[in-house]
């Protein structure tokens, strides 16, 4: 079998993969970012990693027969046309995504990102910030999607006896089910957490926005593309709003005249929520064991469709 491996990897896990792979996988790697489609790709029958979309789209592999995605997201690949078999990281990314999250909505509340301006500048103010603090714990907090983000923030925010309502259009664990629901619930919530996939279209658009609680907090983790930006910055720059935490944004790199870089009552963690030391690790093994359980016929780790977002 043709393996082309997209991921970029340490030569450790080069070797790793290299040493968990029989014989008859016949591995090439991706060793930079060259725009260029690879003959390796273009003869993979299993693929590791998130190419271009433009390379499916100009050429795609005719005989691709699995394909392990390095990333929980798939949005992009929507109109990829395949009969292969997908899997993505399923809750890989979670636990990560959710305590950057929360540790965004803490250091907003604490007033850590202040004082950590304040720090850098060798600046003591102290006692005065105190009144400007605030507490997670009793916070009435609404999470937006019930997926392995959304209940990973949901298990944090239990342990900060905040009193969460989760919203999702199926999931059991979801108490609201409805946009209609949703907004009724909205006015009276502190916070606002968005974990929803892209597929979710811009449900948190200026109708959302302007029925969330006077001085409450927006924090996304979920899809830029979820959030109507603009308006989100005109209440933010109005004071309606009493700050955000944004780990993603509608486009990324954020650009640099962006009025969210100068804001103060925002934290930007610049798509890194789902980062940790051995993610990579993660993505080796799922793909060692996925590729397994492929050639056996059996069910895969977190099999996904790409035509309908999940």
């Amino acid at each position: 079998m043709n393996v082309y491996v997209h991921t970029l990897l340490q030569q450790e896990l080069v070797s790793h993969l290299q040493a968990s792979l029989s014989e008859n996988h016949h591995l090439s790697f991706r060793t930079n970012n060259s725009p260029e489609i690879p003959e390796s790709f273009l003869s993979a029958q299993a693929i590791l990693g998130n190419p271009p979309l433009s390379w499916f789209e100009t050429n795609p592999p005719k005989g691709l027969l699995f394909w392990q995605l390095d990333s929980a997201g798939f949005d992009q690949y929507k109109s990829v046309g395949t009969s292969a078999r997908v899997a993505n990281m399923g809750d890989w990314f979670a636990w990560p995504c959710a305590e950057t999250i929360v540790g965004g909505v803490l250091s907003l509340y604490r007033g850590l990102n202040k004082l950590a301006l304040l720090q850098s500048k060798q600046k003591w103010i102290g006692t005065p910030l105190r009144e400007e603090l605030h507490l997670l714990h009793k916070k009435k907090v609404m999470v937006l999607g019930a997926g392995t983000i959304g209940l990973a923030v949901n298990s944090i925010l239990s342990g900060f006896g905040a009193a969460t309502t989760l919203v999702a259009r199926s999931a059991p664990q979801a108490s609201v089910h409805s946009r209609e629901e949703a907004l009724k619930v909205l006015p009276h919530s502190d916070l606002v957490i968005n974990t929803l996939p892209g597929a979710a279209g811009k449900y948190v658009d200026a109708v959302f926005l302007q029925a969330m609680k006077a001085g409450s907090v927006y924090a996304n983790v979920g899809r830029g593309s979820t959030t109507d930006e603009a308006e989100l910055i005109r209440l933010l720059s109005a004071g309606y709003l009493g700050g955000a935490v944004l780990d993603v944004t509608e486009n990324e790199p954020l650009p640099a005249d962006s009025p969210l870089w100068g804001m103060p009552q925002v934290i930007l963690t610049q798509h890194t929520g789902g980062g940790q030391a051995n993610e990579d690790v993660g993505k080796a093994n799922l793909f060692i064991e996925n590729l397994g359980r492929f050639e056996k016929d059996e069910p895969l780790l977190h099999e996904v469709d790409l035509k309908n977002g999940y």
